[in-house]
């Protein structure tokens, strides 16, 4: 799918921050030995990350991106989303795998399922 996406939710700008800030604080550190630059891989892999890994929302599906590629999943194949112990959100689909969506918590999953044109359904069953 190569439009835009209506929504994409990533972590804080913070992590970038702090990764630019460690890169910078390493750069001395080549001075005493070229070996020290390869740690600054490290700092540069996390900015990396901060920057592309996230969940963007399209109309038809979310798509899951990591470091190193993305996952497509259509909005038909989710059977349910669940929060995990630090209201990180899960999905459920409809095969029985899960899959973690990148950055999307309970905070922000109602403007995740209203860019998608998902409802929020309820179970008609009582809790057990």
């Amino acid at each position: 799918m190569r439009s835009q996406p209506l929504l994409r939710v990533r972590r804080t700008g913070a992590l970038m921050v702090a990764a630019a800030i460690a890169f910078v604080g390493g750069i001395p550190l080549t001075g005493e030995s070229p070996w020290f630059a390869v740690l600054l891989l490290i700092p540069a892999a996390v900015y990396v990350w901060a920057w592309r890994a996230g969940t963007d929302v399209y109309p038809g599906e979310l798509r899951v991106r990591a470091l190193f590629g993305s996952t497509p999943v259509p909005w038909d194949r989710i059977s349910e989303l669940a929060p995990g112990r630090r209201g990180q959100i899960s999905a459920l689909l409809d095969n029985g795998n899960i899959i973690r969506l990148t950055a999307v918590t309970t905070g922000n999953l109602p403007r995740v399922l209203a860019a998608g044109g998902q409802e929020i359904g309820h179970s008609d069953q009582p809790p057990s």
